[in-house]
């Protein structure tokens, strides 16, 4: 059916045909009615012999030429009335054409031919007046899982193909009466009347999922995506949006517990909502009174664990639910847009706070991939460092692959404006992205930073092992150096050192802190010189792991020094290592 619709919109030809034969056929009327009247004139005009009264009374005036005139006048008056008549019928059924066509396009999607999302939101509401009947229906609410790297890799055209198979899918599965929308972007929703229990719904998704699942044949290879499925029953109580509303509220429940499954709304789930409208809303204030503040965790040099610098990380001082960490606030503000503002006034801070430390140790601070959509992030970011009076070669910007997908061309421009300032660039969490190498090739980063999914288990996976030592080659190959994030034990040091990991960041140096002990830390420590050399990228002639010995047998070159916080100051969470 979605086929057939796409066809009619998209194939001209068969409409002109099909406007041709309704045209051929309101002409062949015409033509008839009026060959008729002009018989009937005829016959009228030869019973009653109106012609001969009128032959005789123009031959006896010497008019016969002039009624010949005035015959052939009216015939050609006679052929222009029937040329505009068949004028005014094709403009008329051009119109109602068009009219149709534009009904249809206001109901339908272009791409796919489903029902859109007004045409749908139509049908729900007649399904909730049939509920007195003793009817029941359900809302599927479809997002679509792997969606976007699809678009990302293979190009618009693979994107526009997945989407037209989802459809086709979709309308296969439906059951009589039921219906199947494209409500925008890679979502779905299908209207399913039903009879029984809900068990039959549930099949129904089930069903859905390991349609949707299957491989998609795209140019000589497949593609494979997901979907992730929220359900809500429809009732006489709640009008179209708020079924809708609920079944989204199902579907983010499936994706936050692992996607790929489907979830029945609960009421537990719009209180869930509420109470995170009320998180919403407190964030948002506590941007505004700078309640978000910077913590600081220790990034230490490899093998010597000799400070370097502080990853800047926030935290909420909530007034009635504490210290609340990242994972419960940042995710809201990266979906309500206050990520920017955040980030800002977070790095603004820490800036200040760093004013006061030895000049030697650095900043590093994550963008957030909706920041790098700001054409205007490089000149905030340097605005900042200047109003600070923070040196740009301390500051480190921390990005991840995801914000490069979105945007490659505006993430270059943003990069190549802050380096040449001399801030750093740093790819975070190496490893998890899908086009690392890509992005490797096409932007100059200065520092890969290796995501603690893969440092948690090196000493216990040979595999992972395996993946990180491959890491750090290849960032010592590109002349980048490495840091390995969630440190946790000795022995983790141990084996990155050995494999020439450049810096570590973990709990085993240090938890998160805020300014005030971050400054007992470095007071607890020697007296730290001004003209402590700054860590910056290396050469790839002289990236070399200094625990290694060179192809000929030397050791490759020392790395670059920092005065060191006291071991005993360091909060470690492992074995202690010995002096």
């Amino acid at each position: 059916m979605a086929r057939a619709v796409r066809k009619s919109w998209v194939g001209p030809r068969s409409r002109s045909r099909s406007r041709s034969k309704s045209w051929g056929k309101g002409e062949l009327y015409e033509t008839l009615c009026l060959l008729i009247i002009g018989a009937g004139c005829y016959l009228i005009g030869s019973v009653l012999g109106i012609f001969e009264v009128v032959i005789a009374f123009s031959l006896q005036h010497g008019l016969l030429d002039l009624v010949m005139l005035a015959g052939c006048m009216g015939i050609a008056l006679f052929g222009a009335i029937i040329r505009k008549s068949l004028t005014l019928r094709r403009t008329m059924l051009e119109r109602d054409a068009a009219a149709r066509q534009a009904e249809a396009i206001a109901r339908h999607d272009a791409l796919t031919g489903l029902t859109n999302r007004r045409h749908f939101v139509e049908a729900v509401e007649r399904a909730r007046e049939r509920m007195g009947e003793g009817e029941r229906a359900a809302v599927f609410l479809i997002d679509l899982d792997r969606f976007k790297p699809v678009n990302d890799l293979y190009g618009h055209a693979a994107g526009n193909a997945v989407l037209c198979t989802v459809a086709d899918r979709l309308q296969e599965l439906l059951p009589a009466g039921g219906m199947a929308a494209r409500l925008g972007g890679d979502e779905f929703a299908l209207l399913v009347p039903f009879t029984g229990s809900l068990e039959t719904i549930k099949r129904l998704a089930q069903q859905a999922i390991a349609s949707l699942t299957a491989p998609i044949d795209w140019n000589d290879g497949e593609v494979k995506i997901g979907a992730t499925i929220g359900i809500a029953l429809v009732s006489a109580e709640h009008d179209a949006d708020a079924l809708l509303h609920a079944a989204d509220l199902a579907m983010y429940q499936g994706k936050r517990e692992g996607r790929g499954t489907f979830r029945v709304f609960e009421d537990a789930m719009d209180t869930e909502l509420r109470e995170r409208a009320a998180l919403e809303a407190e964030l948002r204030e506590a941007v505004e009174r700078g309640e978000i503040e910077p913590f600081y965790q220790p990034v230490v040099a490899l093998p010597g664990r000799d400070c370097v610098g502080f990853e800047v990380l926030a935290r909420w001082r909530h007034p009635t639910r504490g210290l609340l960490g990242p994972d419960q606030f940042i995710g809201i503000a990266e979906e309500t847009g206050m990520i920017a503002d955040l980030s800002y006034r977070l790095l603004q801070q820490a800036c200040r706070d760093a004013l006061s430390w030895p000049p030697h140790l650095q900043l590093a601070i994550n963008i957030a991939p909706q920041q790098f959509q700001d054409r205007g992030l490089a000149q905030r970011l340097l605005g900042i460092l200047a109003e600070t009076g923070f040196s740009p070669r301390r500051l480190e910007v921390e990005i991840t692959e995801s914000a490069l997908v979105q945007d490659l061309e505006a993430a270059r421009t943003t990069l190549t404006s802050l380096q040449n300032l001399g801030v750093r660039i740093a790819l975070d969490d190496f490893g998890t992205g899908y086009s690392s190498l890509y992005h490797l090739r096409e932007l100059k980063f200065d520092k890969l930073k290796i995501d603690r999914s893969y440092v948690d288990t090196i000493t216990l996976s040979e595999e992972r092992a395996k993946l990180v030592d491959a890491i750090i080659s290849l960032g010592r190959s590109l002349g980048l150096v490495t840091t390995a994030e969630g440190i946790e034990t000795d022995a983790s040091v141990d084996w990155l050192s050995g494999q020439g990991c450049d810096f570590g960041q973990g709990y085993l140096f240090g938890k998160p802190m805020p300014k005030e002990e971050i400054d007992t830390l470095l007071e607890a420590g020697p007296v730290l010189p001004r003209d402590a050399p700054v860590i910056a990228a290396r050469p790839s002639s002289e990236v070399k792991p200094s625990s290694k010995e060179g192809p000929a047998g030397d050791v490759g070159p020392a790395r670059p020094g920092a005065p060191s916080i006291p071991d005993h100051a360091i909060i470690r969470y492992g074995r202690v290592r010995a002096a």
